[in-house]
């Protein structure tokens, strides 16, 4: 048998143990979560002085998009999306781009800028972990992102566990873990601190891309956080986007094409 021959046979036995599905967009839930959502991981991963408390994934629910090409015969990535409020729908017109892409999708119900820091950082990596036992997911294309509050939360997770996703896109909105500079007298203060090991793999070999607007009340901060955040600070990939125009509000569809473009492309 030829080593091709090898590698085909061993997709199709991967692809016959996942589930069937159903093509479209569906609510589902999930029972187990990974060891990455204990509350010590998250301490830990965190540096936080605080402890998360309990955690049931079982008890929440998420939407997934899952485009009528995709099958379990090749390997798609994975969008993860974090809302600011409590609704779990994807920006409007960008199914067509993540199928393009060949990206699934999936989004929380209540992860909103109301709902526990550390509740948010868990139900995107149950949304990595639960997904990627149901389809046969690219690990190496694995994105966060999230509008306002919702990019901050995936800008955190994204580096914080830069094991488990490969970038981020987060819109309008993006945290970093040292102080950045602003107007005289001004700035933000740091809003995480990662650990260490993560940090260095997100500084090699993660993607990120800030999109912000001209009208969009963080475009200061956002543009600071690239400057004296991640090019400071030697990310080896990342971008920022600012759309013309544009306030503090989702990018058009061909914004987000571009941004994923820039994700997609292997580090080197």
């Amino acid at each position: 048998m030829t080593l091709i021959a090898v590698f085909a046979l061993s997709f199709a036995l991967q692809a016959e143990k996942l589930p069937p599905f159903t093509p479209g967009s569906s609510d589902v839930t999930f029972e187990k979560s990974p060891p990455h959502c204990d509350a010590d991981e998250l301490k830990a991963r965190f540096h936080s002085t605080e402890t998360a408390g309990p955690w049931d994934v079982s008890k929440e629910k998420f939407k997934i998009q899952i485009p009528k090409s995709y099958t379990h015969d090749a390997k798609w990535g994975l969008f993860v999306y974090v809302n600011a409020d409590d609704s779990a729908n994807i920006p409007s017109g960008y199914d067509a781009i993540l199928e393009k892409h060949k990206l699934l999708s999936i989004s929380a119900y209540k992860s909103g800028n109301e709902r526990n820091i550390f509740d948010r950082f868990r139900l995107a990596i149950d949304a990595n972990f639960n997904m990627s036992r149901r389809f046969n997911i690219d690990p190496n294309r694995v994105y966060l992102s999230g509008i306002s509050g919702g990019g901050r939360t995936a800008s955190m997770v994204a580096v914080a566990f830069a094991d488990l996703f490969s970038g981020a896109i987060p819109f309008c909105g993006v945290n970093f873990y040292t102080a950045i500079p602003g107007d005289p007298g001004k700035g933000w203060p740091p809003s995480y601190i990662p650990c260490a090991p993560a940090l260095k793999i997100a500084k090699s070999s993660g993607r990120y891309v800030l999109v912000t607007g001209e009208k969009d009340m963080n475009l200061k901060n956002t543009r600071a956080v690239y400057d004296y955040g991640f090019k400071k600070e030697g990310f080896k990939h990342a971008m920022v986007i600012e759309v013309p125009g544009m306030g503090h509000t989702t990018p058009p569809p061909e914004t987000f094409d571009k941004g994923l473009d820039f994700l997609d492309k292997p580090p080197k």
